[in-house]
């Protein structure tokens, strides 16, 4: 009975609070909609410096090191230490920063590089990070387990940890003690001095607005298509649609060629006698946003693999194995990352189609 009376009074509670919910929210007609309670638990994901927001879980520094060499080291370098294309995470610290909690060498003009781990000052900002785009190929395809693991042996690379410790919810507020800039972040500066003093002071400026928007900037040319009909993408309302960037003066200007894997159009392809459109699951497989048709923009273009590779099976099979672990200095030091969420079947499907031009 009292089991009962208790579940009544919280379904009747519940009730009257989406009722002031609704009340509260200012609705226009026509446009969206409210968001449901687990479209809101999907965005909301954010974790504080106070951990407000940090799920349950727990990883090792040994199940990290696995997750970080398939997923993360393609990019960042075996040791976290990589500077050919993105900031090296680990170095610059030392054991008397951890202590202080300032890293001295950011005053230090002979330091030649400037790691994440010598500027951030919360370790819930990588866990939050972590989680929330990585890997970059894949963004939120880590769970909470894997993000509490790859942070583990992130700090373990840094020697902030141990190489037995375990990484969770609770352990992970011993970690932020030992931050080696946790001391470094503060609110008393701008970040320019004009004339001695801080460029901004923290108020906000509500006089003299800005009454009208004047566009300044552009796309350059070249990346007009190169993420297809913005005007398709912006809201329905408001002063700005956006520009239709697949008409003219795209034909106009150099690289005119240039056309996108979606305005393509490719012939579908036979997989155990179903058809497949691998045009669509080359797009469905991020690879499109490296991988344009006829321009080369992160990689190289559709048409520069098929001029450079011929069909033979062990071509086929090479590229496929670069595809699935990874590669770099082919084309330049951007490296493709390792992609062993698609299956060998898709991956000699893409292989196959971008050695033929796409056809």
């Amino acid at each position: 009975m009292f089991k009962l009376a208790k579940l009544v009074g919280s379904v009747a509670l519940a009730g009257m609070a989406g009722v002031v919910f609704a009340q509260d929210v200012k609705t226009y007609e026509g446009i969206g909609r409210l968001a449901t309670p687990n479209e809101v638990a999907a965005w909301d994901i954010d974790v504080r410096p106070d951990f407000v927001g940090l799920p349950k879980g727990s990883g090792t520094v040994e199940d990290g090191m696995g997750i970080w060499d398939t997923q993360c080291a393609s990019c960042h370098g075996t040791f976290g230490e990589s500077n050919e294309v993105f900031t090296p995470i680990i170095g610059g610290t030392t054991a008397k920063d951890q202590e202080t909690g300032r890293v001295a060498s950011l005053t230090d003009p002979n330091q030649p590089q400037r790691s994440t781990l010598m500027k951030v000052p919360t370790v819930s900002t990588l866990w939050d990070y972590i989680h929330r785009a990585m890997p970059w190929t894949n963004p939120r395809t880590l769970s909470v387990d894997d993000t509490y693991a790859v942070l583990a042996y992130i700090l373990y690379l840094g020697e902030i940890v141990d190489d037995e410790f375990v990484l969770n919810e609770q352990t992970i507020k011993e970690v932020q003690e030992r931050m080696p800039n946790r001391n470094g972040m503060t609110l008393e500066h701008g970040m320019w001095q004009r004339d001695g003093k801080p460029d901004v002071n923290g108020s906000d400026c509500m006089t003299n607005c800005v009454t009208a928007v004047e566009i300044t900037s552009t796309l350059p040319d070249y990346a007009r298509n190169a993420h297809y009909n913005i005007a398709e993408q912006n809201r329905i309302f408001g002063p700005f649609r956006g520009a239709d960037t697949t008409k003219p003066p795209v034909a106009e200007l150099p690289g005119a060629n240039f056309q996108t894997v979606a305005m393509t159009t490719a012939a579908p392809a036979s997989s155990g006698g179903e058809t497949v459109d691998v045009a669509a699951l080359f797009k469905a497989n991020n690879c499109a946003a490296c991988h344009a048709a006829d321009m080369k923009m992160v990689g190289p273009s559709i048409k520069q693999v098929a001029e450079k590779y011929d069909d033979k099976p062990e071509t086929l099979a090479m590229l496929a194995g670069k595809v699935k672990n990874g590669a770099v200095g082919t084309w330049g030091q951007i490296p493709m990352p390792p992609h062993p969420q698609v299956s060998e079947e898709n991956i000699n499907l893409m292989v196959q189609w971008m050695v033929s031009g796409g056809q």
